[in-house]
């Protein structure tokens, strides 16, 4: 055998063994995931709020208290997360928002969330339905002519 057909074969050995370890990890990761869905579904509540503000920015500048940015992995404590301002009863909270239920809330209105400790997870709107954004334009969308 020539030595490019022993090199290839080695590449290949290496590649087939990283997918094996990628699947198992995955379903490792997977499993936990389901855990930490399930323990923070059984910790919900559903609570009245009216929304102050609403933004993405770091977890540092969020205002968030020490044990929950001491409790963040180092890699994710620089990156932005959405966060949400808003008067639950007479206090004035400030909560982080799951990425899929950002875009739906509306500022300075009131709404009825579902909160697992200061993770929003679910909103509806206390006084009708809430108004879904736009979709945002593709980037070929935006050169194409609208007929």
């Amino acid at each position: 055998m020539n030595l490019g057909l022993k090199i290839m074969l080695i590449v290949l050995v290496l590649l087939v063994i990283a997918l094996v370890a990628l699947y198992f990890f995955g379903k490792k990761a997977e499993k936990k995931q389901a855990a930490q869905k399930e323990q923070m579904d059984a910790a919900a509540q559903n609570v009245n709020m009216l929304i102050i503000d609403k933004g993405k920015m770091k977890l540092k500048g969020a205002g968030f208290p020490a044990v929950v940015v001491e409790n963040t992995p180092k890699y994710l404590r620089r990156t932005k997360v959405p966060v949400v301002k808003a008067k639950v009863g007479p206090k004035i909270m400030t909560l982080m928002c799951d990425a899929e239920v950002f875009p739906l809330i509306p500022v300075k209105k009131e709404v009825k969330a579902t909160v697992s400790g200061i993770y929003i997870t679910a909103v509806r709107g206390l006084r009708g339905p809430l108004e879904a954004p736009q979709k945002k334009k593709g980037f070929f969308a935006r050169f194409k002519k609208d007929k």
